[in-house]
């Protein structure tokens, strides 16, 4: 009997949603076959089956929370079907306690304070959270879901614990009344859009990186006419040669990956009272799908890369982002990050830092302008290509100074660019 488990999604991942099953008890499938979709906040992703056989059980049902490593499904390789179960379609009670008997004890140990006493099932992360924060059992269940079934998901928890601390008051565990909200005003031509669970996560994370972080932008003006002018002189050429379009973001992932070598402390995390400095350079880069949410694929070792390596990259991790064709290993282990504002116009902009990273570039449209230039003759005033770089960092383990000369050896960097050299 072949056990099939909850795959590791991405760094400091500990859980996923089973978002769709392909596959049903006593359906044959073969090596490859796609078994299940699972999603976390970082990716969505199909697994397939690494054996050939008969799918004998299916241990969790749609939208359930599972942990890293927990068994899902069973497939017997034999040929025999004498052992079937059937699929899990809902969380079974002991008439006596009320308990779930099905096992959804996270990886990391989980004791609880109490006895549970839940009349309706709840994922290992609601359980866990509602550990953390003290909320009893009675309590859980008074909560209004937003889930299929009324199902409370981690959202709707957050959201209550939100209220509850803005309210400055606790909800006694007899006390059925709702929750309080600050809800917006509603009026007639309103369009209510209920956020999608993409949505819900990119929202979860974001809030806890600035929950986390200490949060604090740096911005300095570089001027890149130099490179605009080699950008021009040399796309058809490469073009020609590979291809493909030739846009700025290789020059400046370039130019990131060369200013991370010089400060190795930016390309860190946090864990504790530890800081973690990596020993590769993995830049993401933020890409916006057709949904209007944004994913970060990862460039790894960005470092040894020329501008031909890291163009062909970029466009194909942002190929495979658009048509949601990304793999798990296609969003892990990034160590920084860029998002390009420029795309939109933008002239600059304050990122969030992408957790567990420390710091996070933005660059801004580039722009034609006119500045003071000097000369053996005395100033003068030219045309010349310029563009904003904003550095978000972790205040944490970066101050003002290391976050500034990070910055401006970037700028330097796009600065010094060699007009002259080859694709």
């Amino acid at each position: 009997m072949f056990e099939i488990k909850m795959p590791k999604m991405g760094e400091s991942v500990e859980q996923a949603t089973i978002t769709k099953w392909f596959v049903s008890v006593g359906d044959k499938v073969e090596e490859d076959d796609n078994l299940l979709e699972i999603a976390t906040d970082k990716v969505d992703s199909e697994i397939p089956s690494p054996v050939a056989g008969t799918v004998v059980s299916i241990l969790f049902k749609e939208n359930d929370v599972v942990p890293v490593g927990k068994v899902i499904a069973t497939i017997n390789t034999n040929g025999e079907t004498s052992e079937i179960v059937a699929p899990v379609a809902q969380s079974k009670k002991d008439n006596n306690s009320g308990k779930d008997e099905k096992d959804t004890t996270p990886v990391k140990d989980i004791v609880f304070k109490e006895k549970e006493s839940y009349n309706r099932f709840y994922s290992p992360l609601v359980k866990i959270i509602a550990q953390k924060e003290n909320i009893s059992p009675d309590e859980l269940n008074s909560i209004k879901g937003s889930g299929k079934e009324g199902r409370v998901r981690k959202v709707d928890l957050l959201e209550y614990l939100k209220n509850k601390t803005q309210s400055g008051s606790l909800l006694s565990i007899n006390d059925n009344a709702a929750p309080k909200k600050a809800n917006p005003s509603i009026s007639i031509g309103d369009e209510i859009i209920e956020m999608d669970r993409m949505r819900r996560l990119i929202a979860d994370h974001m809030i806890k990186s600035t929950q986390v972080s200490a949060h604090v932008t740096n911005m300095v003006e570089a001027d890149v006419t130099a490179i605009v002018k080699w950008r021009t002189m040399m796309k058809e050429i490469y073009q020609t040669k590979y291809k493909a379009k030739l846009t700025y973001m290789p020059i400046f992932t370039e130019a990131v990956a060369k200013a991370l070598r010089d400060f190795p402390m930016v390309n860190s995390s946090v864990d504790g009272n530890n800081i973690i400095v990596k020993g590769h350079v993995n830049i993401g880069i933020a890409v916006s799908k057709p949904d209007g949410n944004l994913i970060v694929p990862v460039i790894k070792d960005a470092d040894r890369l020329n501008i031909p390596g890291l163009a062909s990259t970029i466009s194909q991790l942002a190929d495979k982002a658009r048509g949601n064709k990304l793999s798990p290993d296609d969003i892990q282990e990034g160590t920084f990050s860029i998002t390009n504002f420029g795309s939109f116009r933008n002239l600059m902009g304050t990122p969030i830092i992408s957790q567990p990273q420390v710091a996070i570039l933005a660059t801004g449209s580039i722009e034609k302008k006119p500045a003071v230039v000097e000369t053996e003759h005395g100033d003068i005033i030219v045309p010349r290509h310029k563009m904003f770089l904003s550095l978000s960092y972790d205040h944490r383990i970066i101050d003002g100074a290391l976050g500034g000369a990070f910055l401006r050896r970037v700028a330097d960097y796009l600065e010094q660019f060699d007009a002259n050299r080859e694709v």
